[in-house]
């Protein structure tokens, strides 16, 4: 709709992913080092945290986009509410298998098979599992114990474990000690920072035919405080700023632009991430050092905090 007005080639804030708008943050950046380091050295468990919105997908997508395919194999599980046996299934499916057991040992035998003649060709199975932070506990023991599927030299499948913040703190619980003590790659995506986010609306602008300043930096000061740096709120906001500043038939997005924008879709329901994924990492640390009592201090002070996040934005 506004794309001829500003001279664009496309929509330069479109949630669909294109990896001709992949833009590289300082911790997207490390996260991708430290995956690609994971697989080519086989080191078992590795897991990636971050908040709704902040490019978990999108690595992944590159990560795997940058992999030999010869080398590897990929199977992917996006439904967390999987018990032990529909996990299984699952994943033997999803690495091509018919899954013809009707037993829990019977499916790791199935799967353990087709390990073994994987690792004789030279490939390497790589299970990712999305919206961790949502398994339950036995369905994380299973995972644990398929990565002991093993020869004597080589792990026999790499698993991602992928989530939200409450991930870690779900893996600092005693009784998943054993499951976190072997994630030897742990990757954390936070949200962009006020220059990161500058610079990621310029790419995309660039990406998209506009190589000027279309938005002031009074709009992109105001777009960081509304969406705490989440590319995914940063789409949502300044797709519709771009389209405010249409509908007044101006060339620039202002602050004005932006505060219509913000008014139009309401209070950003991130609930401050980098504020979440910092509470997150304190009851990692306070639950890794048996700390009880502090452990339910941090999470009673998050939860009066959202509460009164809530209250504010609405």
């Amino acid at each position: 709709m506004y794309e001829t007005h500003f001279g664009l080639t496309e929509k330069p804030f479109n949630l669909t992913p294109n990896p001709r708008f992949l833009f590289l943050s300082r911790t997207h950046q490390e996260a991708l080092a430290h995956l690609r380091y994971g697989l080519e050295n086989r080191t078992g468990f590795i897991a990636v945290t971050g908040e709704v919105g902040t490019g978990k997908t999108t690595i992944l997508r590159q990560l795997f986009s940058q992999l030999d395919e010869s080398r590897f194999r990929l199977a992917m599980i996006f439904n967390p509410s999987l018990g032990v046996m529909e996990l299984l299934r699952s994943v033997n499916r999803e690495f091509g298998l018919p899954a013809r057991k009707r037993s829990n040992p019977g499916l790791v035998e199935e799967l353990n098979e087709f390990l073994l003649a994987e690792n004789r060709a030279g490939r390497t199975p790589i299970l990712v599992v999305d919206e961790a932070q949502n398994l339950e506990a036995d369905v994380l023991e299973q995972i644990r114990l398929l990565s002991n599927l093993e020869t004597d030299s080589d792990k026999l499948i790499q698993i991602i474990l992928v989530g939200q913040p409450e991930l870690d703190a779900l893996l600092a619980r005693p009784d998943l000690r054993q499951l976190a003590q072997r994630i030897s790659v742990r990757c954390r995506l936070d949200p962009l920072d006020q220059q990161e986010l500058c610079e990621y609306v310029r790419h995309r602008l660039q990406v998209s035919g506009v190589y000027g300043d279309l938005f002031d930096d009074q709009a992109l000061a105001a777009a960081y405080r509304w969406t705490g740096g989440v590319p995914r709120l940063i789409n949502v906001l300044c797709d519709r700023a771009l389209l405010c500043a249409y509908a007044g038939q101006r060339h620039r997005v202002s602050l004005a632009d932006v505060r219509q924008a913000m008014a139009e879709l309401g209070p950003a329901r991130r609930l401050l991430p980098g504020l979440r994924s910092r509470l997150s990492r304190l009851r990692e640390i306070f639950a890794a050092e048996k700390l009880s009592w502090y452990l339910g201090a941090a999470t009673l002070l998050e939860v009066i905090i959202l509460i009164w996040l809530v209250g504010t934005f609405l």
